[in-house]
Formats: structure tokens, C-alpha cells, sequence
């Protein structure tokens, strides 16, 4: 897989985590990075895309709480999770694509960001 995710766990409601995706020489890193949740029995859905010019964009029920970043000497995108509620809980995804802007490429379904998915991270937040 081109990306590898790590950086899940669980943690009381009110808690943070920062999640990490490593990505491998295969993936051009200067695509439109995205981080995606998948609750149990819930379709995929992105929470934080960030572009080549750094632009972020966040889903509205993470926004003021999520920090997307990305370390190009890295190669890795970080999502920092602050104030985590139970309903973030999920595997966590990060993908790549060819898009100009992050607040499009959110806008986008996660079907059409890519075919490419790695095993994603899990989170866990309880009451």
C-alpha cells in the first residue's frame, strides 16, 4: 500500500489523539492529502483534506477541533483530534489524490479519491 496509518487508540471523551500517515516513494506527495472515518455500520466519510498550498478544509463536525498537517520531508500527514466525542470513533483512513483544492476534494465521495486504501487506525472514544 502507499500509506500507512498509525497513531489510534482509545481515549475518554474530551481526550486527544494525533494520527499519522507514512507515505511510501509509490505516492506523489504532492497530491491533496485526506483523512477519512468509518463508523461501525456507517458509509466512509472525509473529515480533513489539505492541499499542496497547505489549504485545509474539515467536515462540520470536526471543524475547530481537527488540525490537519502534512511534513513533506516526512512524507506524512498528521490529523490532531482534540476534544474527541464518542461518535469519532472509527477507523481512520488517510488517501492521496490529484486535486487542486482541499474544500473540493472533501467535497468529493471517498469512492473517488482513490482505489488505493491502506488498513487505517482505530479509534475508540468512550462516555
Amino acid at each position: 500500500v502507499p500509506y500507512v496509518e498509525s497513531g489510534g487508540g482509545s481515549v475518554q471523551t474530551g481526550g486527544s489523539l494525533t494520527l499519522s500517515c507514512s507515505a511510501t516513494s509509490v505516492i506523489d506527495f504532492d497530491y491533496c492529502w485526506g483523512w477519512f472515518r468509518q463508523a461501525p455500520g456507517e458509509e466512509r466519510e472525509g473529515v480533513a483534506a489539505i492541499d499542496f498550498d497547505r489549504n485545509a478544509a474539515y467536515s462540520d463536525s470536526v471543524a475547530g477541533r481537527f488540525n490537519i498537517t502534512r511534513d513533506a520531508v516526512k512524507r506524512t500527514v498528521y490529523l490532531q483530534m482534540t476534544a474527541l466525542e464518542p461518535n469519532a470513533t472509527g477507523i481512520y483512513y488517510c488517501a492521496a489524490a490529484p486535486y487542486r483544492s482541499a474544500a473540493h476534494a472533501l467535497g468529493d465521495s471517498w469512492r473517488t479519491w482513490t482505489s488505493l486504501w491502506g488498513q487505517g487506525t482505530q479509534v475508540t472514544v468512550s462516555e
